[in-house]
């Protein structure tokens, strides 16, 4: 197979075991993330083609430079055309609120608008053909989910108040914990709706309308939500079984052409408000405002149809 992969997040328990499976195989694998376990991995894999980056996502300033970065190495054919970009990498707080540097919530900026900035600046980079991008999906996405842990799930706030996903005002003393969890739930939420609002786009563009998204609820990893267990004890998985379905999404044959939220390699329907059409553009509008982007940084617009 020729072609680049991207995984952010890619020192995480999914992402890692994805790109243990893929060094041996893949000739040219691009991973976002911190450096050291990535290195132990390029060592053990040295026949490989391993470009390691260290990308805040934090920052839409070095995601900006990372993907312009990538789309200039793509260009110049250093790097062969994107063939998948898997979204993974993720954060959330439990016990108060915390902000990017860009003075935005940090759960719903590295969980989503990190993602958003970075996968819509590289699409002209991807391999028009076979391009696929995997979104990361949760169980608690679904506003109509219960979760055990917390007595808030996903609840997007109104139109007109959606500045509150990036600045929202102090949490009251106790919720915190609660508060947390919504907004990662809010974040993963975020996610399928990009989903749907991006292959909207791309199959109305005859130039990239190959290209596909996907969302995917992982379950929960065995390794990344220890204290969590209880509550997703139905749906825990390992990380290699999670990382192989992660990987059949992204390049296996069998799942060409095909968009939509999976559970593992199951299709899976998503939460009833992704389907929302207008609630899903006004969140699209909203982050490509708050990272400021514009309409020649991308392949496709910033309003639907």
């Amino acid at each position: 197979m020729v072609g680049t992969v991207i995984i952010t997040g890619a020192t995480g328990s999914l992402a890692l075991e994805a790109v243990q499976q893929l060094l041996s195989s893949h000739p040219s694998l691009t991973i976002v993330g911190t450096l050291l376990r990535l290195e132990e991995l390029a060592h053990r894999y040295s026949s490989s083609k391993l470009i390691i980056k260290s990308v805040d996502l934090n920052s839409t300033l070095e995601v900006r430079a990372f993907s312009d970065e990538i789309a200039g190495l793509v260009k110049s054919n250093e790097l062969p055309p994107i063939s998948a970009i898997v979204c993974n990498a993720f954060t959330w707080s439990l016990d108060g609120q915390q902000f990017s540097k860009d003075r935005l919530e940090s759960t719903f900026q590295v969980n989503h608008l990190a993602h958003f900035l970075l996968v819509l600046k590289l699409l002209r980079s991807m391999d028009p053909q076979t391009g696929r991008v995997v979104m990361l999906s949760s169980e608690v996405h679904d506003p109509e989910h219960s979760n055990a842990l917390s007595k808030l799930g996903a609840d997007l706030p109104s139109n007109d108040s959606l500045n509150t996903l990036v600045n929202p005002g102090a949490d009251e003393v106790g919720t915190e914990h609660d508060m947390g969890w919504q907004r990662y739930a809010n974040s993963k939420l975020a996610n399928v709706m990009f989903m749907q609002s991006l292959n909207r786009r791309l199959q109305q563009n005859p130039q990239f309308n190959k290209i596909t998204v996907t969302a995917m609820d992982p379950g929960g990893l065995v390794d990344s939500r220890g204290p969590c267990r209880p509550a997703f004890s139905h749906s825990l998985r390992s990380n290699s079984d999670s990382a192989r379905d992660v990987l059949a999404l992204a390049l296996a044959p069998e799942y060409a052409s095909v968009r939509g939220h999976f559970n593992g390699r199951k299709p899976q329907p998503p939460a009833r408000v992704s389907e929302d059409e207008a609630k899903c553009e006004a969140i699209w509008e909203a982050c490509w405002n708050w990272v400021d982007l514009t309409e020649g940084e991308t392949c496709v617009p910033k309003s639907y149809p």
